[in-house]
């Protein structure tokens, strides 16, 4: 699947509204004036009306019942975000032009927030080129050293992303720096413990192998050079990094190097939180709306049809 589909297999019937928080920022009116003329969603408004109808006004938008704009001062607007999402008016809480740090606390909120007691995680959906299939990583801008409680919750966090997306049985590699278990690298450990969680159904809905490195848990040439074989290796939908450095750096080289496109949510609240860098382009707003709209749209038919 290419992130163009996902954009086009989203029903325009019973859109989702997304909550934007702190909304007066250029790119983030050009992914919802994209988001909105292709119908995949309904938006709510969140901070300075009047630089919000300007930015519209702009973007030859118009303010009305699928495009609302509610005033909100700066140091509010990421708290009346999220109240609107916890209160049931919005699905999607989304990152405009505020810090991430201050949308994450109100994200965090005892009493309006969307706390689940699940740790919150990355998960970004990248298109690359020559690979045949969306592939996954987890986790590149949330979690800094994650122990291995932490991996797990991570790894249910993305499964749920990529089983809303229609992968019924994600493949989950556990990177490290080699294929086999050393005890000098905690990294390797870990992987090796994650899928004995889920060979015992401590970890389900997906299938988890670790330690793999990077070349053979995507390239099946690689890991048949190595002699590794499995469901997994050369086969991976979802690769879960050890650190934050290595997501970060990864994600980062699969743009730049790579040219792969990508949509992002963080997983693990009450509602997707679509949170995007301001480099981000609007496209790549755009792709993580459709990530957040389909798995939402997804999870809630698959718990309407249990």
């Amino acid at each position: 699947m290419k992130l163009e589909h996902l954009l086009n297999s989203i029903s325009t019937e019973s859109k989702k509204v997304v909550a934007v928080a702190a909304a007066e920022d250029e790119e983030v009116i050009l992914s919802v004036k994209q988001a909105y003329e292709k119908g995949i969603a309904s938006f709510i408004l969140v901070g300075n009306k009047e630089k919000i109808q300007f930015l519209l006004q702009r973007s030859k938008l118009e303010q009305n019942e699928e495009l609302q704009i509610m005033e909100a001062k700066p140091e509010n607007a990421a708290l009346e975000a999220v109240k609107v999402v916890s209160s049931g008016q919005a699905d999607i809480v989304m990152k405009g032009l505020i810090p991430t740090a201050d949308l994450l606390k109100a994200v965090l909120h005892k009493e309006n927030g969307l706390r689940t007691g699940k740790i919150l995680s990355h998960v970004a959906a990248f298109e690359v080129p020559g690979y045949d299939r969306l592939l996954f990583v987890t986790d590149s801008g949330m979690n800094i050293a994650p122990n291995l409680q932490q991996k797990a919750q991570i790894i249910e966090n993305a499964v749920q992303v990529a089983r809303g997306i229609g992968v019924e049985m994600p493949k989950v590699a556990v990177l490290a720096a080699v294929e086999s278990v050393n005890t000098a690298m905690q990294a390797t450990l870990d992987a090796s413990a994650l899928t004995v969680m889920n060979k015992r159904g401590q970890i389900s809905g997906c299938i988890v192998d670790g330690p793999l490195a990077l070349d053979n848990a995507i390239s099946v040439k690689a890991a048949e050079h190595k002699g590794i074989s499995g469901e997994v290796a050369g086969h991976a939908d979802v690769l879960v990094v050890p650190a934050i450095e290595t997501g970060n750096a990864l994600y980062k080289s699969l743009i730049y190097f790579a040219n792969a496109k990508v949509g992002a949510v963080i997983a693990g609240a009450r509602a997707p939180i679509v949170l995007t860098s301001r480099a981000d382009t609007a496209e790549s707003k755009l792709y993580s709306i459709a990530l957040a709209v389909k798995s939402l749209e997804k999870n809630n038919n698959n718990q309407e049809e249990k």
